[in-house]
């Protein structure tokens, strides 16, 4: 990917390193919310994207060329898409989320062939640290909290880049591209509801019209497991927007019997999520009964479940840390 400190913006982390001020370079030419705020709904030519200073950002061509060729619609598709879920990988964001607006563009366009690919992929940059995060404290968490040196909770990416920025830009990305994405609830592929999902939970809702979308395709949807999606994905937006009939709701989801185990046991973890109440008995028990090895491993289907994983399926990681809190971690030394 190159080398990271011959970017432009290394001027800036380092200048953060030797003490100055986050705020001295906010709205600036490298401040990334600034820049996709610049990016107006319908302008996603060639020659908006072209015009974007993807050079002031960490490996910022490399994401650029990458979003050129899915726009062309080039094959492989999921190598360029691996390019900017690899950025978010390696703790790199910035330039990824300069992508977002386009892959919003491409996931909505029906006739694209590469639809699929961007929307799997176009919520990567909003989250951060959630790779192996599976605790009620953690999980379907959006961090904000401010911190003394005027970062917040997330600090800062590998190259020194305020990470918070880079979130908070592909968050409001995504909250302008909601009308837009919030019909792909209905789409007819299961996996493509799945992951409508799973970016919509990242949007702003204070309005809750995205939990709303999200309780009216629950109510006619058939497939157990976009059914999970859509539970785990109101318990994300209600955690950051918090609305307590939803909370009840999702209570109510774990505790029905005629649910299916895969929807019981995402509103179990939901539900824990929200609330720092005791783990019930009856939550404990059914957890552990509808958590089978199989189960769990089709359950890596929803995204939240496959980022919580650590060298195992992401619902059996969630049901330890959060029903045993207190048993010590697993070691991956074979020797232990």
């Amino acid at each position: 990917m190159g080398d990271w400190w011959t970017d432009p913006t290394f001027a800036m982390c380092r200048a953060l390193v030797d003490g100055a001020d986050l705020a001295s370079f906010a709205g600036g030419p490298f401040d990334v919310r600034a820049v996709v705020e610049t990016i107006r709904p319908g302008t996603f030519e060639g020659a908006a994207l072209d015009d974007l200073p993807w050079g002031n950002f960490p490996h910022g061509e490399q994401a650029r060329e990458a979003v050129c060729l899915l726009r062309a619609g080039d094959e492989p598709a999921r190598d360029y898409m691996g390019v900017l879920i690899g950025m978010c990988a390696d703790d790199s964001r910035a330039a990824a989320v300069l992508a977002v607006p386009f892959l919003i563009r491409i996931a909505t366009d029906p006739h694209h062939r590469h639809r699929a690919d961007a929307l799997g992929g176009l919520a990567a940059p909003a989250r951060a640290r959630y790779f192996g995060v599976a605790s009620r404290d953690e999980l379907l968490l959006h961090r904000s909290g401010p911190q003394h040196d005027g970062y917040d909770d997330y600090g800062v990416e590998v190259t020194g880049y305020p990470a918070g920025w880079s979130v908070a830009a592909a968050r409001d990305a995504i909250t302008t591209g909601t009308p837009t994405l919030l019909p792909l609830l209905d789409d007819s592929d299961p996996a493509m509801r799945i992951d409508a999902s799973y970016a919509l939970a990242t949007a702003a809702d204070p309005g809750h019209t995205v939990r709303r979308a999200f309780a009216t395709r629950f109510a006619m949807e058939q497939d157990p497991m976009v059914r999970a999606a859509l539970v785990l994905a109101t318990a994300e937006s209600t955690r950051a927007h918090p609305y307590e009939p939803a909370t009840a709701w999702i209570r109510e989801l774990w505790q029905d019997q005629a649910q299916a185990p895969e929807v019981r046991l995402a509103a179990a973890i939901g539900w824990l999520c929200l609330t720092d109440e005791p783990v019930p008995d009856a939550l404990h028990a059914s957890a552990e009964a509808l958590a089978t090895e199989e189960r769990a491993r089709a359950m890596d289907a929803l995204p939240w479940m496959a980022a919580a994983g650590r060298g195992v399926p992401g619902l059996l990681d969630c049901v330890r840390r959060m029903l045993h809190p207190e048993a010590p971690e697993p070691t991956d030394d074979p020797w232990a």
